[in-house]
């Protein structure tokens, strides 16, 4: 092949590689939209298992369209990073949301009826809320969706489409916030204005620790590091709150 013609040659490469991430990229947001659907508005055993199972498929995907586990935040180079930054995350959480759910005048807001026995939280902390929401939604956002953005996309859009995506994400789970938190339900009330400024205030709260997230597994290169984080909100967010409800209760 001549000079002239190799020259040629690239742009067409690059037009083809281009088409491919972005159609990557629609294939991954089209299987967490339909997940999204499924483990909210179908059955009970479709919601225990949607999300688990689109996280390994979105890998699986990722991996057959040729992205290494580095890409994906899985690579074992990575794991003494991802673990540093794992460590100083949990203990910076931990700290906040204890002072949080210690203090009177914050109580109210870890008040979450699902958690207001101590046994039903730790089941969910130590079980659930790991291997159901916390481990499969960083495998499908900060590893297959994260991987594919990158792809296509500057980092800063790789954040910014990511952190809106998870917040969105978020929507269905949030129809019942306002009814469900009294420390919410006592703020904003129970009537169709109060779910539509919790939907929202969980739409901007999600998005931006999905933001957070994505510069964690940026900075650490390990999904080990956004999944500790995840979780100690998640986890730990589920202890407070049956700790603030046993100092209500006393």
């Amino acid at each position: 092949m001549t000079t002239a013609a190799a020259s040629g040659a690239r742009p067409a490469f690059r037009a083809v590689r281009s088409a491919r991430a972005y159609a990557d990229i629609c294939t991954v947001v089209a299987v967490l939209v339909a997940t999204n659907l499924i483990a909210h508005f179908t059955t009970s055993w479709a919601a225990l298992v949607s999300v688990p199972v689109a996280a390994v498929t979105l890998i699986a995907i990722a991996r057959r369209r040729g992205l290494g586990w580095r890409e994906l935040g899985l690579g074992r180079e990575e794991w003494r990073s991802g673990a540093k930054y794992a460590i100083g995350a949990v203990v910076l959480v931990v700290t906040v949301i204890a002072i949080g759910a210690i203090l009177p005048f914050t109580r109210s807001m870890f008040l979450n009826d699902r958690y207001a026995a101590f046994s039903t939280a730790v089941i969910s902390s130590m079980v659930i809320i790991p291997l159901q929401t916390v481990i499969p939604e960083e495998l499908a956002f900060r590893g297959a969706l994260h991987g594919t953005l990158s792809r296509a996309l500057r980092f800063r859009w790789v954040a910014v489409t990511g952190s809106l995506l998870f917040g969105l994400w978020h929507v269905a789970s949030s129809l019942g916030l306002t009814s469900s938190n009294a420390g919410l339900s006592h703020l904003l009330g129970r009537g169709p204005a109060a779910q539509i400024l919790g939907i929202l205030g969980a739409v901007i709260a999600t998005g931006a620790a999905g933001f957070v997230f994505t510069w964690l597994r940026r900075r650490s290169g390990s999904l080990i590091a956004p999944i500790a984080l995840h979780w100690s909100i998640n986890g730990v967010g589920a202890l407070a709150a049956a700790i603030a409800w046993h100092l209500v209760v006393a």
